[in-house]
């Protein structure tokens, strides 16, 4: 009789410890199935509109404007481009580990002013500033400015150039110019010399990622990228 007591006691004993051991690590087993943290867009906000001097970050809006919408063609509208592909730039103008420097370069093929302002951000801080820009509404709109380039930046945006093997631009960036979230950024109401540059900068290969964009570029002449640049802009 003694022998099942103690028999029972040392089985009950060990269950208890396999029970307690379990619930000692189930909270960091929840934590780690959480996953990080979701970004903030009111943290993003704070930080596009009054940056943080004590890290050495300069508040966006000096130069994106309010809300992400631009006063400058120097300057591209932000507000209403995808949370995922302001993130993915963001990145692409930081240096990452390992690297020499960063992927996306200035229009000359310089540093960009750009990767000098993303230094003293964090992770968060990237995902922040891109979640509330993305739920910023377009107001100030860029438009078309040529008449004479109307046709040709039309045809190049809906059918391209198979002579060349240009794609239409509405494949990828949508009809209206809306892009398609996560993959290709809205283009409509965007600058049309920023537009421009961009193309030139795919197709010098000083913005060294996109190799799809790269490769489109360099098939367009100057007039196929000012006519489409200039048609895009107008596009709603």
């Amino acid at each position: 009789m003694k022998r099942v007591l103690s028999r029972l006691m040392l089985t009950s004993g060990v269950l208890s410890g396999v029970l307690f051991g379990i619930a000692a690590v189930s909270p960091s087993i929840a934590a780690e199935a959480a996953g990080p943290a979701k970004p903030d867009a009111a943290k993003g906000a704070q930080l596009y509109e009054q940056g943080d001097a004590a890290r050495g970050v300069v508040a966006c809006v000096s130069c994106h404007g309010a809300a992400g919408n631009s006063t400058s063609p120097a300057n591209p509208n932000l507000a209403a481009q995808s949370h995922e592909y302001i993130y993915r730039q963001l990145m692409n103008f930081s240096t990452l580990e390992g690297a020499k420097g960063p992927v996306r370069s200035g229009p000359d093929g310089g540093p960009s002013v750009m990767s000098a302002m993303v230094i003293s951000l964090t992770e968060d801080d990237k995902q922040n500033l891109a979640l509330y820009l993305s739920q910023q509404k377009l107001t100030e709109a860029a438009t078309a400015t040529n008449v004479s380039s109307v046709e040709l930046g039309q045809k190049l945006w809906r059918a391209g150039n198979p002579d060349r093997n240009v794609p239409a631009c509405a494949g990828c960036h949508s009809p209206n110019g809306a892009g398609i979230p996560a993959q290709y950024p809205r283009l409509s109401g965007q600058y049309p010399s920023y537009i421009e540059i961009q193309l030139k900068s795919f197709r010098s290969g000083y913005r060294a990622v996109g190799s799809p964009m790269h490769q489109i570029a360099d098939r367009m002449s100057d007039t196929d990228i000012k006519a489409v640049s200039d048609y895009a802009a107008g596009l709603r």
